[in-house]
């Protein structure tokens, strides 16, 4: 009997720490890139008052594909830590312009559900942002389709172990 388990598709969020040197970020999407792994999502800033990067990079694989990724990871010379621990805060955002036309009714209920708010205005539209995990994400941008958005972007995620 086959198993299955083994290739099923988990979804990983792995924080990675580099240093912050030109050069990294294109060493790790090579090394994504060379064997074939696919970034799902990949958000990177400075670590504050630090001479390190956070890499927050969101993957899909089989367990030995995820393996195979950390190992390459600790491999990499600008690697100072991968945190591949499954106790993450995880958050995304996405912006969402609306035109001043459209009827918003339901919209602040919405808003307050996915902790958002109003972000911005402008002459003919709004732009409203939420902040919540990627599935709830997900949800709220298939939700606000009804109020006929002008455009819709959407961060990758960032994550803090706990």
């Amino acid at each position: 009997m086959k198993n299955t388990i083994k290739n099923e598709e988990i979804r990983r969020v792995l924080s990675v720490i580099v240093t912050n040197e030109d050069g990294v970020l294109s060493r790790i999407s090579g090394l994504f890139a060379g064997r074939g792994y696919n970034i799902d999502s990949l958000t990177v800033a400075p670590v504050p008052d630090t001479d390190f990067s956070r890499l927050t990079i969101v993957t899909c694989g089989n367990e030995r594909v995820l393996e195979q990724i950390v190992k390459q990871l600790h491999k990499l010379i600008p690697t100072y830590k991968v945190i591949e621990s499954a106790e993450f805060v995880e958050k995304e955002m996405a912006l969402v312009k609306i035109p001043l036309n459209e009827d918003f009714n339901g919209l602040d209920a919405m808003l307050k559900a996915y902790n958002g708010t109003i972000a911005n205005s402008g002459e003919n539209f709004i732009v409203v942002m939420v902040a919540d995990n990627a599935k709830r994400i997900e949800n709220f941008l298939k939700a606000v389709k009804k109020y006929n958005p002008i455009e819709m972007v959407r961060s990758g995620s960032v994550a803090m172990d706990i």
